[in-house]
């Protein structure tokens, strides 16, 4: 299965963390509700955890090329 297709499984299942992600913002530095989430999740899917604050480094543990995606968790400050 490529990534796409595996992507796809879950697809409802992540549009549902971004749609309460986007219900419950945390400022930068205090995203403590929203990396606990990913974490557990992260956990679930077998990779090894190391958090740095607030935020999350995922080791797949696998040799050969790396690959390191960087992801913004905080919300903005805005008046509406």
């Amino acid at each position: 299965m490529n990534a796409l297709e595996e992507a796809l499984k879950i697809k409802d299942q992540i549009i549902a963390w971004r749609r309460d992600f986007h219900m419950h913002p945390e400022l930068g530095y205090e995203e403590e509700r929203t990396s606990k989430i990913v974490e557990e999740h992260l956990r679930e899917w077998g990779y090894k955890i190391k958090r740095v604050g607030t935020g999350i480094i995922a080791d797949i543990g696998k040799e050969g090329k790396i690959v390191a995606l960087r992801a913004d968790m905080d919300a903005l400050p805005l008046q509406e």
